[in-house]
């Protein structure tokens, strides 16, 4: 099976996303992980911090991204030298928005005082189960994307999960895809491998994204303790931990709008 070699192909006046975008939900429609990373590489080249730290990304997701072209545009809403405050939007050459990030930055500043914590996942990718996503339509989709290990749970039952991720394709055609990068495309996937429902009885779509990191993540495997609580109102909570080899490098949480599947 041939994969295409990267999440998106540059264009004039924007991107244009391959299938390796295809969320679970419609093969139309891209899974929200990579126009996340999309959205913070934008963010990162308009950024007027060189060499400065991304905090916070907060993502709404307005409506899906249909898998074709997209447009991005940054503008610096709180600027300054050692903290700004940078949103980029996402649209599908239609002007309409169907992704906002804000994204807080800041000034680098080397030996800092650090926090000693526990790592969160007990074994290493190597000793984890590799696995891939059983619910999604097409060969080729986002569950591609990255080589996936499992340390507990599954992709494939419900309950909380603990992965390791590492890129198998680039973000951006022709680029390496950093950390950061990396993150942002696997930390969406958290309320899909710690689903309570079953994904032909329910949907479970997130409106938001929120990733807290007190450090930036370090290259190689990156991985996520991810749990999601029903409310029984049509509403869930997903927060994960997010960590490299080295440890915890921050949190996230999706708000998710719980539905049942229509009958086929």
């Amino acid at each position: 099976m041939e994969l295409p070699a990267a999440l998106y192909v540059p264009e004039e006046d924007g991107f244009t996303a391959t299938a390796l975008t295809i969320g679970p939900w419609d093969v139309g429609l891209q899974h929200a992980g990579p126009p996340a990373a999309l959205l913070l590489r934008e963010a990162e080249r308009a950024s007027g911090i060189e060499g400065g730290q991304t905090v916070r990304l907060a993502y709404d997701i307005f409506a899906p991204v249909p898998v074709g072209p997209v447009r991005l545009r940054s503008t610096i809403v709180r600027p300054g030298r050692r903290i700004e405050l940078v949103e980029t939007v996402l649209d599908a050459g239609d002007g309409r928005p169907l992704m906002r990030l804000s994204a807080w930055r800041m000034r680098t500043r080397e030996g800092g005082e650090t926090t000693a914590q526990e790592h969160p996942a007990p074994l290493g990718p190597e000793e984890s189960r590799p696995e891939t996503a059983a619910f999604f339509t097409t060969e080729v989709a986002y569950h591609r994307a990255l080589d996936w290990r499992f340390v507990e749970g599954s992709f494939n039952a419900p309950g909380a999960a603990t992965a390791w991720t590492r890129p198998a394709c680039e973000l951006v055609a022709g680029e390496p895809m950093s950390p950061l990068q990396h993150l942002l495309v696997m930390t969406d996937a958290a309320s899909g491998i710690s689903a309570e429902l079953d994904w032909t009885r329910a949907t479970f779509a997130n409106v938001d994204l929120v990733v807290a990191l007190h450090r930036p993540p370090a290259a190689g495997w990156l991985g996520m303790a991810a749990t999601t609580v029903l409310g029984g109102a049509g509403a869930a909570q997903c927060t994960a931990v997010l960590f490299d080899a080295e440890g915890p490098i921050g949190r996230s949480s999706q708000s998710l709008f719980v539905e049942p599947r229509s009958p086929a």
